[in-house]
C-alpha cells in the first residue's frame, strides 16, 4: 500500500471510505475533504460492464461538457491549405499540413488536443507513435477526425473531454475544477454520464455502470451509490 501524507489520512477521516453515497453528496464530499493548495480537477472513474479485448465493447468517445474544464485548451489543426482560414477563425492555435507534421516529428508537442482532415490522416499516421501515447492523435470516433475543423476546434476551446475504457473495464474522465463549485460539477456529470449511457455496447451483458467513484487530483476518491444515478440523471 502506498504511503500518504498527513494532509491525505486527515482527508480520509472526514467520511467513511467503504461507504457508498449519493452522487450529489460523493461530489460534496470530494471536494470538502480536498486539501491542496492549488485549483485541482476533479476526475470520475467509472467500472463498466464491458469487456474491452473484444472491439464491439470498447467504450471510446468525446462529450462537450456545459461548463467546460476549467482551461482553454491548445488544440491544433493537420489540415491542407484551405481549411487553414477556418480552422485559425475557430481559433486554432496552430495548422498546417507537412510543415507541422515535420514540426512535430522534431520534438514539439505544446498543444492539448489535435483535430485533422481525412485527406491528412496518412500523414499524421507518421507521427502516431509520438501522438498515440500522449493521447493526441486524432480520431474519427472521437470527432477529430473530420472535415468540419471550425466546429471541432470551437467545441475543443469550449471545454470537452474525451474518454476510452482502459483494459481493466475503467474510464477515466475529468469533469471540471474544484473551484466550479457542486452545481457546475454536476451538470458537468450528467453531461458525461448521457453520453457514456448512450455508448453502451449491445452486446454488453449484465450491469453497465458497475461502480462509480469521484476525487480531486490530490483527495481520496469517494465512491457513488450507483443505484442513485437513474433518478440523477432524471433531473
Amino acid at each position: 500500500m502506498p504511503k500518504h501524507g498527513k494532509n491525505y489520512d486527515k482527508a480520509v477521516e472526514g467520511f467513511d471510505q467503504s461507504q457508498r453515497y449519493a452522487v450529489n453528496e460523493a461530489v460534496k464530499l470530494a471536494l470538502d475533504n480536498s486539501f491542496a493548495k492549488f485549483d485541482e480537477t476533479v476526475d470520475v472513474a467509472i467500472n463498466l460492464g464491458v469487456d474491452p479485448k473484444y472491439s464491439d465493447q470498447m467504450v471510446r468517445g468525446a462529450c462537450p461538457l456545459p461548463n467546460g474544464l476549467g482551461k482553454t485548451a491548445r488544440v491544433i489543426v493537420f489540415c491542407k491549405p484551405d481549411k487553414e482560414a477556418e480552422a485559425k477563425e475557430a481559433g486554432a492555435d496552430e495548422c498546417g499540413g507537412d510543415d507541422l507534421v515535420e514540426k512535430i516529428k522534431g520534438g514539439w508537442l505544446d498543444f492539448d488536443n489535435a483535430v485533422a482532415t481525412p485527406d491528412m490522416m496518412a500523414k499524421v499516421g507518421q507521427i502516431g507513435r509520438m501522438l498515440g501515447p500522449r493521447g493526441l492523435m486524432p480520431n474519427a470516433k472521437t470527432g477529430t477526425v473530420t472535415f468540419n475543423v471550425g466546429d471541432a476546434v470551437r467545441e475543443l476551446k469550449a471545454g470537452r473531454v474525451e474518454f476510452k475504457v482502459d483494459k481493466a473495464g475503467i474510464l477515466h474522465a475529468s469533469i471540471g475544477k474544484k473551484s466550479f463549485g457542486p452545481e457546475k460539477l454536476l451538470q458537468n456529470l450528467s453531461a458525461l454520464l448521457d453520453t457514456v449511457n448512450r455508448l453502451k455496447p449491445s452486446t454488453a451483458k449484465g450491469t453497465y455502470l458497475k461502480a462509480m467513484a469521484v476525487a480531486t487530483t490530490m483527495g481520496p476518491g469517494v465512491k457513488i451509490d450507483t443505484q442513485t444515478l437513474r433518478k440523477f440523471l432524471e433531473v
